[in-house]
């Protein structure tokens, strides 16, 4: 049995200075830091709302601040569960609106109003916050504009206290001003992770690009020689070949050019050199801990054998693309990533690369499109392994790396994940 080798945990944050931040670690933050914000706002607001309730009509009352209310604490679970986070923003945006723009329908007639600032108001920087979280930036600025418009005006009216055009424009630029640095703050924090996920991406497209053009170089240097070596000494010999003795021997050479080429076609280039099943797990690892998302390492029993260092490259570079594959496409929110590693006999090696996101059909995929065909399953092809892929929409994706690859039947289905026995990597 192979030696067992430790494990190593999930990817440690503590290497993610090289990836600063990400969209998805900024949509946290700010959608978590905004609705505990709205929840401090809206305590802020009782006081005030319990000294105007004999100004409206008690079932707006009882149907206005239920709902508020109960959606400000909608939105903090949703926003730390990372559910629903931009549908709880956007309900509570849009239900604040229909309760603004309803405020004057539910004054009581004759009722004294209070001429000091409106519980509303406390709430509208709280809306417009949500608004930007929910929306495009374009849609969350005719919010803000349009919100603080119509609280203006309807503060200016007898129905909404009578303060005066201007109080109640300086409350409303105080609304704008507020809600507009919330919206900025949060425009640029996600166009700054954006670039930083995206040049992320491309540094691992160019890099998976460069592997294949090392391949095809080592492989051009190959043919190279073998043209040299056989195909150039067949013409020279052809071309001097006066007797049938001659002739008959330029005809062997050139038939064994030919057959060298045929060869060559279907081979890889040929190293000797290998490197051990422990430094890929490494190279996986360190690849893993550079990507903007976590992804959980499970390794089981890899042991001390080694393979080329050719079919590492390919299954390094095949393992790469699967797991940017999977951010690009698996989708945001509440997706788990794992990379399984373990030693298979005799002396091969499977990694499994998994996620529980959006899935897909392969049928689907265009023919243009080369990140599953070419850059996994064809690298591992030629690299004596099999890469086998499993997804339905829905359903998350699990792809199958193995090495070497022995028998003419398909892979079986990878065992649960469960049972693995993980240590910590010393």
């Amino acid at each position: 049995m192979a030696d067992r080798q430790a494990a190593p945990g999930p990817v440690p944050q503590g290497k993610q200075p090289r990836n600063p931040i990400s969209r998805k670690q900024v949509e946290k933050v700010i959608s978590r830091s905004v609705a505990v914000f709205g929840l401090v706002f809206g305590a802020q607001t009782v006081p005030w709302l319990m000294g105007q309730l004999d100004e409206a009509y008690p079932i707006w009352l009882w149907i206005v601040v239920p709902v508020l209310f109960g959606l400000l604490i909608f939105v903090v679970i949703m926003s730390f569960a990372q559910v629903w986070v931009r549908k709880a923003h956007g309900t509570f945006a849009i239900t604040y609106f229909v309760v603004l723009v309803s405020w004057p329908l539910a004054v009581l007639p004759g009722a004294d109003i209070f001429g000091g600032i409106h519980w509303l108001n406390y709430l509208i920087t709280v809306a417009t916050a949500m608004a930007a979280i929910a929306f495009t930036w374009r849609i969350a600025t005719g919010y803000l504009v349009l919100t603080s418009v119509i609280y203006s005006t309807i503060r200016a009216t007898p129905v909404g206290g009578n303060a005066g055009w201007e109080l109640a424009v300086l409350e409303g630029m105080y609304a704008l001003i507020l809600g507009g640095a919330v919206l900025i703050i949060v425009t640029m924090l996600r166009q700054a992770a954006s670039s930083v996920d995206a040049a992320q991406a491309t540094a691992l497209e160019r890099y998976s690009h460069a592997v294949r053009q090392h391949a095809t170089e080592v492989e051009r240097v190959q043919v190279d020689s073998i043209v040299h070596d056989s195909v150039l000494t067949t013409l020279i010999s052809a071309a001097r070949a006066y007797t049938p003795q001659a002739k008959e021997l330029a005809a062997t050479m050139a038939g064994n050019a030919i057959g060298h080429l045929r060869d060559a076609a279907g081979a890889s280039p040929e190293d000797d050199t290998t490197v051990r099943f422990t430094t890929l797990v490494d190279r996986i690892t360190e690849a893993a801990s550079s990507l903007s998302s976590p992804w959980e390492l499970r390794v089981r029993s890899i042991g001390t054998a080694s393979l080329p260092v050719q079919s590492a490259d390919a299954i390094y570079a095949a393992t790469v693309q699967a797991m940017v594959n999977s951010l690009q496409h698996a989708g945001e929110g509440n997706v788990t990533r794992w990379v399984a590693i373990r030693g298979v006999r005799p002396g091969g090696i499977e990694v499994v690369i998994a996620d529980t996101g959006a899935g897909f059909r392969l049928a689907d995929i265009p023919t243009e499109r080369l990140g599953v065909r070419v850059s996994i399953i064809e690298r591992v092809a030629n690299a004596e392994g099999r890469a086998v892929i499993q997804s339905a929409p829905g359903e998350g994706t699990i792809i199958t790396i193995r090495w070497p690859y022995l028998h003419p039947t398909a892979l079986p289905v990878p065992e649960p994940l469960i049972g693995y026995d993980e240590e910590e990597l010393a």
